[in-house]
């Protein structure tokens, strides 16, 4: 699946790259870290090279530091892709890449993914409501659900929940911090009113 569409059909390189690898209960994961504008990003991929993960880590996060030992075993499907992440993202913030071409595979519910889905169509530079975003998945009620389905997004920035907002334009919740959410909108031209 590509960056356009979430894959649901099966269960779910900077120089300063670092690797692991872990076997959760259903399928083994790799993990490479990437060094951002905004700090330490992980991104994990399966055996089947799709991207599960894309979240922030906080550089005092002591877990993080423990998962830097480079994996021989690395799945080459796995490894491809995570080589991708790394290229992709340094071109987002280069600003010579608008949209990614990723292989995705974030776990979730039906609505979850559903909502996942529809932020993959808010374009870069561009914002869309919390409202704005049940009425674009045809439940405008669920406008608090839609809320707590961006927050549990786990591929940041390239499922772009921090293109999503307050209905009077503030900027609400990121599980990245606001401070990241503010950079990430005012980095793709965004004019920020609060």
């Amino acid at each position: 699946m590509k960056a356009t569409k979430l894959d649901a059909t099966s269960p779910p390189p900077a120089s300063s790259e670092r690797e692991s690898s872990r076997t959760t209960a259903q399928r083994p994961e790799w993990t490479r870290w990437f060094d951002s504008p905004l700090g330490p990003l992980g991104a994990t991929a399966d055996a089947e090279g799709l991207i599960r993960r894309l979240e922030f880590v906080d550089p005092a996060d002591e877990s993080a530091a423990t998962k830097n030992s480079v994996e021989p075993s690395l799945s080459t499907a796995a490894g491809v892709a995570l080589a991708e992440v790394g290229k992709q993202l340094d071109e987002y913030f280069a600003l010579s890449r608008r949209e990614f071409d990723l292989p995705l595979r974030p776990v979730g519910t039906a609505f979850q993914e559903q909502v996942w889905h529809a932020l993959l169509a808010i374009p870069f530079g561009a914002t869309e409501s919390y409202g704005g975003l049940a009425h674009r998945i045809d439940n405008p009620k669920a406008v608090r659900a839609v809320g707590r389905a961006n927050g549990a997004n786990p591929i940041a920035i390239v499922i772009p929940c921090h293109r999503v907002i307050g209905n009077d334009g503030s900027l609400t919740g990121y599980g990245g911090g606001i401070e990241r959410k503010r950079w990430l909108l005012q980095h793709e031209g965004v004019l920020l009113r609060f």
